[in-house]
């Protein structure tokens, strides 16, 4: 009797396909649309071999009341922007956002991984969100910033972490 081909086959495709895992990504890639939701950026490794030693994250429109969690050993930095429009929120009016939050001067060796983590409240309506991450590593840089279009055809080799807004819960 032959051995079947399909297990063969799925195999090596396993091996030859770029894994997800291999990128920084999100832990949780949903959440209801308007809820706190605690972003954990996952760093599988460095860049080709070097320890990362910075990572800068790129929030989205509709993001608010974000604050990062500090790290050890890492030095936190907060790009703030006004809004053209305050948004009255539970606590206050909102007059700025947070637009981007970088970990710099820490070093994580390739061989090793790490989460570093914030958390925002969501835009309201259901859809999709990306966050542009850039990845530094001695003196390579590695930038997750690929964001699909619905006309795309192929996967991309850099893609920025995304999630799904679902529904709000009714209640």
């Amino acid at each position: 009797m032959r051995p079947p081909i399909v297990l063969p086959a799925l195999v090596a495709l396993g091996l030859l396909a770029p894994s997800a895992d291999a990128h920084v990504t999100l832990e949780s890639r949903s959440a209801p649309a308007g809820s706190y939701y605690k972003a954990v950026f996952r760093v599988p490794h460095g860049c080709e071999g070097a320890a990362t030693t910075g990572l800068r994250v790129q929030l989205p429109e509709g993001a608010v009341s974000v604050k990062p969690m500090p790290k050890p050993g890492w030095t936190l930095a907060i790009v703030r922007a006004p809004l053209s429009t305050p948004i009255k929120a539970d606590h206050g009016t909102i007059t700025e956002v947070v637009r981007e939050v970088s970990w710099e001067g820490g070093r994580l060796p390739d061989e090793q991984f790490d989460e570093f983590a914030l958390m925002m409240k969501l835009p309201d309506a259901p859809g999709r969100l990306y966050f542009p991450v850039i990845q530094e590593c001695d003196a390579k840089v590695v930038r997750w910033i690929d964001i699909p279009s619905e006309s795309a055809s192929s996967a991309s080799r850099t893609p920025a972490p995304g999630m799904t807004l679902t529904p709000k819960s009714s209640p």
